[in-house]
């Protein structure tokens, strides 16, 4: 049996849902979650116009309020991966020290 492979973007897994995407390996502090909200049609592919990018906190002991730490609107799904790999790598160093 073969293990499941993820798609591998700046050495982190995309794991996609209908129109959500999270970004980032679960068993680290933070993870992104992309929500596609808008799309359009270019001859036979769907093309996101509009994506909602969050910030989640992985921890369990997080209050449910808190777990979003940061968001923010994108127009092109590879600025909205773009800063989702910014604000992990941030986070992370930021929690380390």
């Amino acid at each position: 049996m073969e293990k499941n492979k993820f798609f591998i973007y700046k050495n982190r897994p995309l794991i996609r849902k209908d129109n959500v995407i999270y970004y980032g390996y679960m068993t680290e502090e933070f993870v992104a979650m992309l929500t596609v909200e808008e799309f359009h049609d270019v001859k036979d592919v769907k093309v996101s116009d509009r994506i909602l990018l969050q910030l989640l906190s992985t921890k369990a002991d997080v209050a449910p309020k808190d777990v979003v730490v940061k968001y923010t609107v994108k127009n092109t799904l590879y600025e909205a991966l773009d800063i989702a790999g910014i604000w992990i790598d941030r986070y992370i160093k930021k929690t380390a020290t």
